[in-house]
Formats: structure tokens, sequence, C-alpha cells
């Protein structure tokens, strides 16, 4: 049998994981992926932890020890998110060790409250950092024009960084400049440049979405023809400024001091759209140099059905550009495509981490009156966080 996983991790692909739970860890089914199914990486996201923390009871011991510590509701969800974090760390470790430090990353996100404070965002940062204390940690801080100043600073601190909720070129490009900056004013600052990493997570199937939406109003048959089509276009785009930045007489005096390309991240990569097929986002994106995050049921879905070109991206740039012109030529307006994704972007996260702050707030309290008590599976399941390097 063909081991489509495989076949795509040769194209130059890094699979990586976009979803994590306390049960995930202690079930050992992240652990089963990476042995089983290529996951060479984790992303997280407010989204991803609220749903985790609202599922389970593997949380059930820590929120009763946070609940009789008296630890805020704030400190509280860092406690419990760094935790799994770290425990997610030490079981991809196999995989950053025989990378070099590319793969086996995981990510845990700056409080996207703060997406719009520079300096903020930086002390969360390195906050976050200390607290995990995993070299194969990865910050994720969100691509507004406030984050740009807050990426270049934190890199320049020796953290490494996962830049999220990319959705146009220019931003991308200015990611991009962000991250040479920093990785100039770290190796300024004395700091060995083998060991930052950085991955610029392209948002991709929402682009469609929105894009898609706008078709539909139009309501032409030449409208109607392109959808399906932005998303993939925009990444193709995305990629091409890639190669050339990371080709450049810059480039090459980091990468000679030791520094690791930052790779375009393909991020929120299930189909939205049931007419579309369900590994689109991962088969049109086929490219050295690249990750493709996938939520578990995409990642068994390639792995079942999924098609391995080669490069099906660097031959595509020409047609990309005609995708962009036809849109144009029917209205639509791709700049406030991306200013309303970006804006929504930030907006659901915050939402999603709002949904966190209050279940956890509720849990504690719950705790504290005696409702959420330590069960022995959840204290069974703290010795083997322990074990694994895990410490709250």
């Amino acid at each position: 049998m063909t081991d489509k996983l495989s076949e795509l991790t040769a194209a130059g692909v890094a699979v990586w994981l976009d979803d994590l739970s306390r049960v995930r860890l202690s079930s050992g089914g992240l652990d089963k992926l990476r042995r089983e199914q290529h996951v060479a990486g984790v992303t997280t996201n407010p989204t991803i932890f609220a749903k985790a923390l609202s599922d389970a009871d593997e949380y059930n011991w820590q929120l009763h020890d946070l609940a009789v510590r008296g630890v805020e509701v704030e400190e509280s969800v860092r406690m419990l998110t760094t935790y799994d974090v770290r425990w997610a760390c030490d079981v991809m470790r196999p995989s950053y060790d025989a990378s070099d430090g590319v793969d086996g990353r995981v990510s845990i996100e700056v409080d996207p409250r703060l997406a719009h404070d520079s300096d903020k965002t930086v002390a969360e940062a390195k906050a976050l950092w200390w607290l995990v204390d995993r070299p194969n940690l990865f910050i994720k801080i969100p691509a507004t024009e406030a984050g740009l100043p807050a990426i270049t600073a934190t890199l320049a601190e020796g953290i490494s960084v996962n830049v999220t909720l990319i959705f146009g070129l220019d931003r991308y490009s200015a990611v991009m400049e962000a991250f040479l900056d920093g990785l100039e004013q770290a190796k300024a600052n004395g700091h060995d440049l083998s060991t930052i990493g950085s991955v610029a997570s392209f948002f991709v199937s929402r682009v469609d979405s929105e894009v898609d939406k706008r078709l539909e109003k139009i309501g032409s048959e030449q409208a109607k023809a392109l959808r399906g089509k932005a998303a993939v276009a925009n990444a193709q785009l995305a990629y091409e400024r890639y190669t050339k930045v990371f080709s450049s007489d810059r480039w090459k005096a980091l990468a000679d001091a030791g520094a690791h390309p930052q790779r375009p991240l393909w991020a929120s990569t299930s189909t939205k759209n049931p007419d579309y097929r369900d590994v689109i986002y991962v088969e049109e994106l086929i490219a050295p140099g690249t990750v493709n995050t996938m939520p578990e049921p995409v990642i068994h879905a390639y792995a079942d059905h999924g098609e391995t070109r080669a490069d099906t991206i660097t031959g595509a740039y020409d047609a990309a550009r005609a995708v962009f012109a036809d849109l144009e030529s029917v209205g639509v307006d791709m700049a406030d495509v991306i200013a309303t994704l970006e804006t929504e972007g930030v907006e659901k996260f915050e939402a999603s981490w709002q949904e966190l702050l209050d279940g956890v707030r509720k849990s504690l309290e719950a705790a504290a009156k005696g409702k959420g008590a330590p069960n022995k599976a959840a204290k069974g399941n703290a010795k083997a966080a322990e074990k694994a390097g895990g410490n709250a």
C-alpha cells in the first residue's frame, strides 16, 4: 500500500497537526501520529484550546490545584495551556532532533487581545518562552501591523516564532522583512542563529470562503466560474515571493551564519465547501521547503486518497496571476478581502480566548466548591505528563 504521507514528506512538505489536547497527549495519540503518519509538528490556537478544555476531565486535577491555590483565571489559562504544549514539545522532540531543529516544533499563541500592542506582545512571548522552556517551541504572533515589530523584537531575543494570520501578499512580504531584521539583530546580540526557527502561516481556505461569497453575490457566470480558485492562487504567489527573498544576498549572509529559512506554512487547510475536493489545499500546494498544518481528518484523508505530484506551485505563477486579474475584472477587491479576513481572524481568536477564559473561570469556581476534585484517571495523566517532562 502506498504511503501517501511519506510521498508528501519526500516532496518537501512537512506534515504538521493543527490540533492539541490533553486527551491526545495522555492517550499516546500524538506520538502515534508522529511515528505512523509522518506528523512532524503541531500548531495550536485559542479555538483549539477552548475546545480541548471544554471536552475533557483530564484537566480536573490541575484545575482543582489551581483553585486551591487561588490562581487568577488568566494565569490559570497560561498554566493549563503551557502544560499541554510543554508535554507536546517532549513528544515531538525526536522529530526536532532528527531534523536538526527544523521540525518537531509545537506552537503556542500569545493572547490575541494583544494583537495591536507590540510591547505587550513581546513581553507575552518572552513569558511563554520561559514558561514552556523547550527549544522546539514556537511562539505564535499575529501578522498585524503592530505584530511586525513584535516579530522582529522577539526573534532578536533568540526566540523562535510562528507568524500567524497572514492573508495577503504585501503583508507576507513585510513578515519576511521582519524575520530578516530579527535574525540580523539576533546575530548582533550574540545568539546562535541555528537554534532560531520560524514559519510564516499563510491562511488558505478562508480566502476562498470570503471570495466565493463575493462571487456568488456578483452572480454572473464569469464570476461563478472563479469560485474555489483564489486561495490556491494567493498561496502560490506567496511562494513565489518566498523563493525570491530566500535566494537574496541578504539571506545568504544569514544562512552562512547558520540561519534556517522561515518556511511558508499553509494554514486553514480544511475544505470549507463540500463541493471541493477535501484535500485540495494540500494537493495544490506542494513545493519544497513548505509546511502544511492539517486537522487530523485532513491528514487521514490525504493518507487515504491524496495525490502527491511533483511541485504544484512553481510552475503555476502565471496562471495564479491570471486568476487575480480575472477576479479584479468581475469586481472582487482583493485588498478589501484581505483586510476583512485579517480583522475577522483577530476577532475570532479574541472570541475563542474569551470563551476559554469563561470556561476556565467556571471550572475553577466548580473546583473551589469541591465539584471538580481530581479523579484517579486524572492523577494518572498528571504522572504521565511529569514523566514526559510536562511539569505544571
